[in-house]
This record gives C-alpha cells, structure tokens and sequence, in this order.
C-alpha cells in the first residue's frame, strides 16, 4: 500500500457554498496574510506580544480611551468570561430567550460561570426595561439567584438589531436597580454597519459596561475578546481568562486578526457584504409564494417560514438549518465571502421545491 503523502490535501470543494452559518465561511485573505506577517520570530508568550499590546490602541480608537481588551478563543468562552466578571456566586443573568448565551452554549455560562440565566421571552430578540422586569426582583430573597446582570445580544439572534437609544434605555434602567449590562456582540459588526453608525454608539456610549467583541463570523480564522468598558464594573479579570482556560499562548495570533479587521475598514466592509447579501436574499424570498419572512431582515440573518418537506428538498441542495422544525422555520446566513450569484442560485432552488 502506497503511503498517502504527508503534505496537506485540500479536501473539500471551495465552490460549495450554504447559508447554515456565516462560520461556515473560510478566513478574509486580509486576516491569512496578517496571519503571515506576525509569524516570524519568538515573541513573549499568554499576551506579553507587541501585538497584543498594540491591540489596546486598535479598539480604543473605536470603544474609546477606556476600553481593555482581553482576548480569548471563541464566542462561548469571551460570554463566559465577561459574564463571570460581572457576578459573583449568587448572581443571575437577565437574557432574552433566544440568547447564545441560553440556547446555544451547552449551559457553559451556568456550569462554567457559576451563574444563573433568566431568561424572558421576546417578539424580536430584544430586551425592553419592560421585558427586564419581568425578572428584575428579588434581590433581598435568600431563595433566589440575584439579578446582577442584563445580557444583550447585537445583532440579536433573530437578525434584528437594537437602536442606539434603545441600549441606552436598557443600560439606565439596568443601572437604576444596581444591574450591570454586558452585550453578546458576536456579530457587532454587522449591527454597526446596519445602523450606519460608530461602534461606541450603541456600546460606550450607551452605557454597557463589559463587552463580547466577536470576529470568527467576520473573517477571523479564530478567537473573540472581552472589553471591559466600565473597569468600576468588573472584578478579577487578569485570572479569569486563565481560569475558563481562554489565555491564549500565542495570543499574538488572535490580537493580528483583530487589527487586521479594525485598524481600517475591514471589519466594515466584510459586514456591509454580508448584510446586503441577506437584504438581497429576503428580496428574492418575498417573490416565492407560500414562504414567509418571519423578522425585520436587519443585519446578515433571514429568518422564513416554509413547508417542512420543501424544507428537507432544499436543505439536500444547500445547507441551512431548522430554527423551529415542527414550526416550518428555518434561518439562513450570509457571510461576507456570499456572492449575488450564490444568492440568485438559493432562490431559484427555493423556488424550484416550493412549486413541486
């Protein structure tokens, strides 16, 4: 038997796209030649790099002079970690019902972070004051878990993206009753270039207090980062990372990426890519009877409604996921790599089920 070659094959079909997930894309050929360029050498290890240091600098200038970045591995361990910082062993998290931090992370925050969700159901994925008090109580209640902490999500995990004052709203009435406000900002960027506004607008400026900067979904190879934009807020965060086993030993690797996106206007271009992309996927969908947009198509996700069979025939011919299976609901995902033609393709698959 021949011995297969021990140098990589590619092994897949780079011209097979979906619209499961935007982290089902592959990495900003911006961020692979960063990658490169931070590479030759040793430097000091677990964030004592050059480029982690310079990293301070690339997200003040856009969370302002206060922000402290911490970076970390992914989406889960950067909410774990912020929100570990934000509580402590009494402590509850106030969150929407659809929230990553409820649905999607395997109860990493409770099991991990020590801590308690309270999640409220939401029409849109956003939490108002209102929907906040539904759980904002009991703090002198010795057989309750203490809301410390309201946890946003932006864009939310519907595609719809909150205001600026909207934030602004729920960080004053978080901190009126004690409360602190972190925002899950796995896909920040595409809130900002829906909103059309700076990045501090509905974060800094607005009042959160610790913050999940997501980059994987944007053309990141890997790695997120907490910033702490309150340090009044926080406790223990120089351990934290190590103790969820976030540190990073060749952090250098993830802060690159980071500058890559932020220290131009990558971070923007790729994001406004991906939300057109979607804006023009919920234009095509509108046409195709029988399917029903379900949500304000704001950033890079179409949320629709369709027959389950139809569902099951177009899922073989692209990927995508059931968001409620028995409800017929599915989501579909732009990146910043979709093309108009991949977009055009979906639809006229889409079309083709919906009529047999």
């Amino acid at each position: 038997m021949t011995p297969e070659p021990t140098d990589a094959r590619r092994r897949h079909d780079p011209t097979v796209r979906g619209f499961a997930s935007d982290n089902y894309a592959g990495v900003h050929p911006e961020v692979l030649a960063a990658l490169a360029l931070a590479n030759g050498g040793h430097q000091p290890a677990y964030g004592g790099d050059d480029y982690t240091a310079h990293l301070q600098q690339v997200f003040r200038a856009h969370l302002g002079p206060h922000a402290d970045v911490y970076p970390v591995f992914n989406g889960t361990g950067a909410n774990v970690v912020a929100l570990q910082a934000l509580t402590d062993r009494r402590g509850a998290v106030i969150t929407a019902d659809t929230a990553h931090i409820h649905t999607d992370e395997c109860g990493a925050p409770e099991r991990v972070g020590g801590l308690k969700l309270l999640p409220v159901p939401t029409p849109d994925g956003k939490l108002t004051p209102d929907l906040i008090d539904r759980e904002a109580f009991g703090w002198d209640d010795e057989h309750r878990a203490t809301p410390q902490v309201v946890s946003l999500t932006q864009s939310t995990e519907l595609g719809t993206c909150y205001t600026p004052d909207e934030i602004r709203a729920v960080c004053e009435h978080a901190h009126e009753r004690g409360m602190t406000v972190h925002l899950d900002g796995a896909r920040i960027a595409n809130a900002a270039a829906s909103l059309d506004v700076p990045l501090r607008a509905f974060t800094t400026d607005a009042g959160v207090d610790v913050l999940s900067f997501g980059g994987t979904k944007n053309g990141m190879l890997f790695g997120e980062a907490v910033v702490v934009l309150n340090p009044d807020a926080v406790s223990a965060m120089l351990h934290l990372r190590k103790l969820s086993m976030q540190l990073a030993a060749k952090m250098r690797f993830v802060a690159v990426q980071f500058e890559a996106l932020l220290a131009g206007d990558l971070w923007l271009r790729g994001a406004r890519h991906a939300n057109a992309m979607a804006a023009r996927l919920a234009e095509g969908v509108r046409t195709v009877p029988g399917v029903e947009i379900r949500y304000l198509v704001q950033a890079n996700a179409v949320f629709a409604r369709l027959p389950h069979e139809a569902g099951e025939r177009l899922r073989k011919r692209h990927r995508f996921y059931f968001w409620d299976e028995a409800a017929g609901e599915v989501r579909w995902m732009c990146s910043f790599d979709t093309t108009e033609a991949d977009v055009d393709g979906f639809v006229a698959a889409l079309r083709e089920e919906m009529a047999r």
